[in-house]
């Protein structure tokens, strides 16, 4: 087993209704998973129901987000939220790679589905409820040395409208901005972070394309957004006041609902996991960040039952892709090559039984 864990493990998220679970897995030398165990969130998930009408409830992709699993940035906390019950809980990973869970707090909304980490401060989005209009709001704590959340008075904040689904919420590499998604109004809201933690906003963005979903800071701030309705992949910088501007518009991948993002370690390379088509498509990022497509490949292999590829993230020494199959509960793990092609490597379980429902990828 490995002694350190700041390389070697991966993690998913059950969204189970009766107990929310995190599963461990170990990550071997080539990359490969062995199922470690769960650990639970004493927090309910959604199942396969979704938190809002806006998409099909059919079981995948329950939140409609990307970020329902969240690492801190050194490694030595992990996140997530509990739909269900309205709550986030915060674990603190030991050297063994396992979890021990330091608080669980209400997400001071309803039905919070992606969380965000810089530094001390944690973010959340909530998509709301049909009980509160679905008002969304994203919300922020403070992260003490031990691992509990303390909620920041005054940071709980509206999106562009009381309504708006957020996606994915999201800090610019300095940590001076967060950036949501909005799945349904086809905007990018961004605010201001203060030193105590609040924020001020939104500065309001039209999105390229439409139903923007997923998305991902490059080191240069550069920004890549996820549009599900043309299963394409935007590219954005930002100016100091909030304002994006268009680098590549909406590249499409010739795939079905681009849905999520991650990039490679050395930034060459974007992934975008096509939820309905089952595939992976990868973009080449050029140093100015314009964008593009240079193929696709299965997230599971052929001639096995397809595998519906949801949250994605990759190694931190770049050199594995990994996927959640949010159809079976599975995770498709990938060699990441010099050209940034993908070769299947294993498709992992932590059980016997598919399941529909499961959310949430981080890897360490």
């Amino acid at each position: 087993m490995p002694t350190s864990t700041r390389t070697s493990m991966v993690y998913m998220m059950t969204n189970m209704e009766v107990m929310n679970e995190v599963i461990a897995f170990y990550r071997d030398t080539n990359g490969t998973l062995t199922f470690m165990g769960p650990y639970p969130t004493y927090g309910r998930g959604t199942g396969t129901r979704k938190v809002s009408p806006a998409t099909a409830n059919d079981g995948i992709d329950p939140l409609v987000s990307q970020g329902s699993l969240s690492l801190s940035r050194d490694g030595r906390f992990l996140f997530a939220v509990n739909a269900g019950s309205n709550s986030i809980s915060s674990f603190i990973i030991t050297d063994s790679g396992g979890l021990v869970l330091a608080d669980v707090k209400p997400s001071e909304g309803a039905q919070p589905n992606s969380v965000n980490v810089f530094g001390n401060l944690l973010y959340v989005s909530n998509v709301g409820n049909a009980a509160n209009n679905f008002a969304s709001n994203i919300t922020g704590f403070r992260i003490e040395d031990n691992g509990r959340l303390t909620y920041i008075p005054g940071s709980t904040h509206s999106l562009s409208t009381i309504n708006a689904q957020p996606a994915q919420v999201l800090f610019t590499p300095d940590g001076s901005k967060i950036v949501v998604t909005e799945l349904t109004t086809d905007r990018i809201s961004v605010f201001h972070v203060h030193k105590n933690g609040t924020v001020t906003g939104p500065i309001i963005n039209d999105s390229n394309g439409t139903r923007p979903l997923g998305s991902y800071f490059l080191s240069s701030g550069i920004l890549l957004v996820t549009e599900v309705a043309s299963s394409a992949l935007s590219s954005y910088s930002m100016s100091d006041n909030g304002l994006l501007h268009v680098i590549s518009g909406s590249v499409p991948n010739g795939q079905k609902t681009a849905c999520w993002v991650a990039i490679t370690r050395n930034e060459r390379f974007a992934y975008t996991t096509n939820t309905l088509s089952g595939t992976i498509s990868t973009y080449r990022i050029d140093d100015s960040g314009a964008l593009t497509v240079l193929g696709h490949i299965t997230s599971t292999p052929v001639g096995r039952p397809t595998g519906i590829p949801i949250d994605a993230g990759v190694s931190k020494d770049g050199r594995n892709f990994y996927t959640l199959n949010g159809n079976h509960g599975t995770i498709s793990v990938f060699n990441i090559k010099d050209d940034g092609s993908l070769v299947r490597l294993q498709v992992a379980a932590s059980t016997n039984f598919p399941y529909f429902g499961s959310q949430g990828l981080a890897v360490l």
